[in-house]
């Protein structure tokens, strides 16, 4: 009898993992901070000084897209990107149906209606018929919407706080952080329009189809952003100071306590305290008890 056909072997199989790609500012004053938080977070770069308009990063499933702040919700909105980080102020601006996912918690500013220092102008209602200076023409038109008032919008590219001056405008909606530009610029503010902070954001559709690796990336950042301002004390403390001790340490969750091999009945006390608090904390410690204290800086925090 012939000798039946032997079946080819089988490949072993790779679970598939797809590619996440993550917008983010390739200036800007948001851009540092971003940059800052993506290297903190473990998806370091490789080559910074060979940076591309779609950047590798050590995870050989995220890459990086750098565009201008403005555009990134309307890449993620597309699918051109998986994520990204920008605006608040951005997202509203372009109208873009995307998902915010987290607040990075930088960046944080105010839109802000402004009238020279001079002006007569003191409430909304009273520039009806005025013209109006800004980069945010989409968020500024509705917002006078709202309060039924009639304004020409003058579309800037940039150097808002000067249009008064210059006669082109009798009003500006623009950005303010601390309000000093405002005010070396002799710029009064009559409104709040919005409130402002950077957010990761996310395409819709990939938040279903690359829900796995898109989780991981959010918990990467969440992580840093859940460390800052935070730090981690380290001290050993006779057992008998130990309810002193605790008495003196904030701590998140209570102070973690473990035995030390020592003859001295020692135990090791560690608490993640906010890093505002260490200069005041040392002292207290000390006097509580505690002794070989060391502070460190965490740089990623999991709950």
């Amino acid at each position: 009898m012939p000798e039946k056909a032997r079946s080819p072997p089988k490949k072993n199989s790779v679970p598939f993992t797809p590619v996440v790609r993550l917008a983010i500012p390739n200036k800007g004053r948001i851009a540092a901070p971003i940059m800052d938080l993506i290297e903190k977070s473990g998806l370091h770069f490789p080559e910074l000084g060979e940076r591309r308009l779609i950047t590798k990063t050590l995870d050989p499933h995220v890459e990086i897209l750098f565009a201008r702040p403005v555009d990134i919700p309307e890449y993620v909105a597309t699918g051109a990107a998986d994520l990204g980080i920008t605006g608040h102020d951005m997202v509203a601006e372009r109208e873009a149906l995307v998902e915010e996912l987290l607040d990075i918690q930088s960046g944080r500013a105010k839109l802000v209606l402004a009238v020279p220092e001079d002006s007569p102008v003191t409430s909304v209602n009273q520039l009806n018929g005025k013209k109006v200076a800004t980069e945010f023409p989409v968020i500024t038109r509705a917002y006078f919407e709202k309060h039924n008032v009639s304004i020409d919008i003058v579309l800037v590219g940039g150097a808002c706080e000067a249009t008064p001056y210059l006669g082109i405008a009798d009003a500006i909606v623009d950005l303010s952080s601390s309000g000093a530009t405002l005010k070396s610029n002799r710029l009064r503010i009559i409104d709040e329009v919005m409130e402002t902070s950077t957010f990761l954001i996310g395409n819709k559709e990939s938040l279903r189809a690359k829900k796995e690796k898109i989780d991981e990336i959010y918990l990467a950042l969440e992580s840093v952003i859940r460390a800052r301002g935070q730090c981690y004390l380290m001290m050993n403390v006779k057992r008998t100071s130990l309810d002193a001790v605790k008495k003196v340490l904030p701590g998140l969750s209570g102070p973690t306590v473990m035995d030390v091999a020592s003859a001295e009945n020692l135990v090791a006390v560690h608490a993640v305290v906010n890093e505002e608090r260490v200069y005041s904390l040392i002292n207290s410690l000390k006097r509580a008890g505690a002794r070989d204290i060391l502070v460190m800086a965490i740089q990623r925090m999991i709950r």
